[in-house]
């Protein structure tokens, strides 16, 4: 497959990328996604009247009105580039994602028009655990306000096995350690996100879920130069429904590895306790690297569908550390580098498991009362 030249700076080609007239014209914004696109045109018909509801038109609706936008566009990194394949549409990626705080059942991508309620900003982090100031808090916004932004075009790949290459905007999540100043024996650093159920409807009808959203890295995996605090895509802020405020991007681990609307950072000495491990332990475990070499229990890893580009083939090889190994690899040595399983030619990644199913994998269910409904699998 030849290169793609992928120009520098913010300019996208058109098929790169909808133009911010083609969004605010309702109907070519559903003609720009195509009745095929990833099953979103239908998506977006059934709620283009959401605004005369008080909700959002769109998906760039969500962008917080009071997000900063100081330094954006930001200037993009030459490091950071994806040669092989174009940037995904910026529709897309604004509407094919999961956030499970909003919802969690049924449609579980359509997540931007449950988002009118939540409000990012103002907002703040806690800085917890092994450190130097022992009750540090950070706004965001003059964080934001008082860092170098830069942009860095990452691919991103979710467990479901599809895939995007996004611009995101933001900073070094090492930037962020530093300011916190860490003690020497913290070894892990845990993230809490946000809980509101008065603003995000899937908590509030998904008690069974231990809310709020938790995950955690070791600290080399925290200081390496790929992990990134990402405010922003495409140029502009973070809209609601990708993360709002902030969000950490780890581009060679699975999109859930990303905690979404962080206002907690906690330094400790062990291994944390992670979301979708203690929900999942056969399933989902703490490293959770992409590796083509190591099936998921349910489906193959070792391809993805690429969202979207109608000239490239439905489905490409899943590179080891989605393709930074360079960066990535030497932090794991164990890493399998060959395959580990059986193939598995699904790719039906859509299935979700009951709570129940859940239970019967695993016997974390055993201490929770449950309430009847549907755990997805859907994480990104």
């Amino acid at each position: 497959m030849a290169n793609i030249i992928i120009p520098a700076g913010w300019q996208l080609r058109e098929c790169e990328a909808s133009s911010r007239a083609a969004y605010q014209n309702r109907r070519a914004f559903v003609k720009s996604l195509g009745l095929g696109t990833v099953g979103l045109a239908a998506s977006m018909l059934g709620c283009r009247s959401s605004g005369a509801h008080g909700g959002p038109d769109g998906p760039l609706d969500t962008i917080p009105a009071n997000a900063p936008r100081d330094g954006l566009p930001a200037p993009r990194s030459e490091e950071f580039t994806v040669p092989e394949r174009p940037i995904s549409d910026r529709l897309i990626a604004s509407s094919y994602n999961n956030f499970y705080e909003f919802i969690n059942q049924g449609d579980l991508k359509r997540v931007w028009p449950l988002t009118e309620a939540y409000e990012p900003f103002p907002w703040s982090i806690q800085v917890r655990g092994l450190v130097e100031e022992r009750r540090l808090e950070l706004d965001v916004a003059d964080l934001i306000r008082s860092i170098d932004l830069e942009e860095r075009l990452y691919r991103f790949r979710c467990v479901e096995a599809w895939s995007l290459t996004v611009p995101w905007t933001g900073f070094p999540l090492s930037k962020l350690i530093a300011r916190c100043k860490p003690r020497n024996e913290a070894t892990h650093v845990r993230f809490i996100c946000v809980e509101r159920k008065n603003q995000l409807p899937g908590q509030a009808t998904s008690p069974w879920y231990p809310w709020p959203y938790f995950e955690g890295l070791r600290m080399d995996e925290a200081m390496n130069e790929l992990a990134f605090v990402a405010t922003g895509m495409y140029g502009e802020p973070l809209p609601k429904q990708n993360g709002s405020p902030l969000r950490l991007v780890l581009p060679w681990k699975y999109g859930y590895k990303g905690p979404k609307a962080v206002v907690r950072l906690e330094f400790v000495r062990q291994q944390p306790k992670t979301f979708w491990n203690e929900l999942q332990p056969r399933e989902y475990g703490f490293l959770s690297n992409v590796n083509p070499n190591v099936p998921h229990p349910r489906w193959s890893q070792a391809t993805e569908r690429f969202l979207p580009w109608e000239g490239m083939e439905d489905r490409l090889p899943t590179q080891l550390f989605n393709g930074y190994d360079e960066w990535a690899g030497a932090l794991y040595p164990d890493e399998p580098r060959e395959p580990t399983g059986p193939v598995i030619a699904s790719h039906n990644t859509r299935a979700p498991l009951s709570a129940f199913g859940i239970f019967l994998l695993n016997g974390v269910f055993a201490r929770r009362q449950l309430a009847p409904g549907r755990l997805g699998n859907g994480r990104s």
